[in-house]
């Protein structure tokens, strides 16, 4: 795929269009400067956006993502699995976000936890420095997983992951 060629072709439906990037922006509800770094070739729209932009330019799909035009329309068929696939990509997201928003929630707790039993001083009497061994543990292994998690290497643990769950069925 070259996104060069591909954000020249957005950029000049674009102005085929008449809009400007702001204006292109604010239809897709993104910044200025997402649709410039569509354009530049720098960054690629989700796929959700991709599809409401065929639509919007009434091109085929393909022609975007080929990044030159075509006379031929996309197959109502193909258009519906695509849609289904953004669709699950974006319940996905959805999914992901969730869980590592209550993973924060869990770490942030189990800070609260340590540093009220810290400011009380209870921290060296006998069930409390167990409970707050814990919160800080918690927070602090949180915090470990929200940095794989948000990180590069995330989708290599989740290919890693399912390599093995595919070994132990």
């Amino acid at each position: 795929m070259d996104m060069m060629k591909i954000g020249k072709n957005l950029q000049e439906l674009r102005k085929e269009k008449g809009m400007t990037q702001e204006q292109l922006a604010e239809h897709f509800n993104v910044a200025r400067r997402t649709v410039s770094r569509w354009e530049t070739g720098s960054n690629m729209p989700d796929l959700d956006i991709l599809i409401e932009m065929a639509d919007f330019y009434d091109v085929d799909l393909r022609e975007l993502l080929d990044g030159e035009r075509t006379e031929q329309k996309m197959e109502k068929e193909l258009n519906e699995t695509v849609l289904k696939v953004a669709e699950y990509s974006n319940e996905e997201k959805t999914r992901f976000i969730t869980r590592l928003h209550w993973m924060f929630v869990a770490g942030l707790i189990g800070f609260i936890v340590f540093a009220v039993i810290s400011m009380l001083g209870l921290e060296d009497t006998a069930p409390y420095e167990a409970i707050a061994s814990f919160g800080l543990g918690i927070a602090f292994g949180m915090v470990i997983i929200g940095v794989i998690f948000t990180s590069r290497y995330a989708s290599r643990i989740r290919e890693f992951k399912m390599r093995l769950l595919n070994k132990a069925n």
